[in-house]
């Protein structure tokens, strides 16, 4: 996790009091007093976020600002501003900056901000990380991608499972990507030189079962959707499997393929011989930290095949894609990401928040206040005056508000 906080300020008690609250987060203060001394500080590799004055002699925050983004574009900067600046801030969030605060905020309110923009820069650096593990890791970390303890786990299980001959079933929701999970045992186990034979199980009729195991020789044979096998396919693959062979066959399954059994529409002893190890795929909601990268990877692969120049991915953009409950998992993501780097939409929700279709600068600071809303409802966990109170409104307003924005402060009660 990111904990440096550098604070660039020309007054040295506004610089020695941020520092104090700072720490007294366990976070770690690096105080500059001028553009000079910040810059030093500003790389790639700088593992935090930046908090700056923007009235300073000489090199003013919006300098600065402009700096950090050709250094950095995604090093999160945090824009302290007067009464009378608020409209410059509002113009740096649309340059690129993280957010803006109010003078003189409270100790509450800044660590708040700085708190999100500190897991913004660790997943940041985490993504990097991941990609330089993808560019000279094994077939796991090349096609796995995701940065979570899940994630972690997941490469674990499928390295474990590769080393074996065993029969494996791969379970998960549609759209999580089982089949990449059967090609990712097969390159890692020692048949990884040999065929990789995928079939859906649904269109297989018992020749082209055995065709199918045939042609996968002594490598592997992938069934997607096994529980969608015909009865009498079933039996001839348990017959085939029972006889034995060089064949390594891999399943996998989007269905409860044990209420399937109990239901008498798969065969159980089938399931045993197919189920002598498993490995789950979580869905992408039970592991929201890998969107960002995932979303990256997939632009990525998109821009370089359409041979395009990959767009910006800004703040706003991450945070489109992790208010999402992604039903359609990675695969839902990847067809976003599509369309992101092909500059289309596909008229989706998802898209409308990602690609921002039709938002002017009015729904853009709309959906700002509705955020400072939430997150302020977040942090006073539903109790409206309280909340109201943190962003300095009257309660008549902070309730306009809500109703415009049809948020409900009960939803935030524990």
């Amino acid at each position: 996790m990111s904990t440096h906080v550098l604070i660039v300020d020309d007054e040295r008690d506004v610089r020695e009091a941020l520092g104090q609250t700072v720490e007294l987060a366990d976070l770690v203060p690096v105080r500059a007093g001028s553009y000079v001394e910040a810059k030093d500080h500003i790389s790639t590799s700088f593992d935090g976020v930046i908090v700056t004055d923007i009235r300073m002699p000489g090199r003013d925050g919006f300098f600065l600002l402009d700096h950090v983004r050709k250094v950095d574009p995604e090093l999160p900067v945090i824009l302290l501003t007067g009464e009378g600046d608020i409209p410059m801030a509002v113009k740096a969030m649309s340059e690129g900056a993280f957010a803006f605060l109010e003078k003189p905020c409270g100790a509450k309110e800044l660590l708040a901000v700085v708190a999100k923009a500190l897991q913004a820069r660790t997943l940041v650096i985490e993504n990097r990380r991941l990609k330089l593990e993808l560019d000279r890791g094994d077939a796991a970390a090349r096609m796995l991608v995701g940065v979570s303890a899940m994630s972690d786990a997941l490469r674990g299980r499928v390295r474990t499972v590769a080393r074996t001959n065993a029969e494996v079933l791969i379970t998960g929701e549609p759209g999580t990507g089982t089949p990449k999970i059967a090609e990712v045992i097969h390159l890692l186990s020692g048949a990884a030189s040999r065929p990789f034979v995928k079939r859906p199980a649904a269109q297989l009729s018992a020749v082209d079962l055995a065709a199918a195991l045939l042609e996968a020789g002594s490598g592997t044979l992938y069934l997607d959707e096994v529980t969608a096998l015909a009865p009498a396919v079933q039996f001839a693959l348990l017959e085939a499997l029972e006889v034995g062979g060089t064949v390594r066959v891999l399943s996998g399954t989007s269905r409860d393929i044990v209420d399937e059994v109990a239901q008498g529409r798969f065969s159980t002893d089938l399931f045993y011989r197919l189920d002598l190890m498993r490995v789950h795929v979580p869905a992408l909601r039970e592991r929201p930290e890998d969107i960002p990268a995932l979303f990256r990877h997939y632009v990525a692969q998109a821009c370089e095949q359409a041979n395009l120049v990959e767009p910006q991915i800004t703040q706003d953009v991450i945070a489109g894609l992790m208010a999402q409950d992604w039903p359609g998992n990675a695969r839902g993501l990847m067809n976003t990401a599509m369309r992101f780097a092909l500059r289309i939409s596909g008229g989706t929700d998802e898209d409308a928040l990602v690609l921002g279709k039709g938002s002017g600068l009015a729904e853009q600071l709309a959906q700002v206040e509705r955020s400072l809303l939430i997150e302020a409802l977040q942090q006073s966990e539903g109790r409206s005056g309280e909340a109201a109170d943190a962003l300095k409104l009257a309660r008549k307003t902070f309730y306009d508000k809500l109703t415009r924005h049809r948020i409900k402060p009960e939803d935030f009660r524990s």
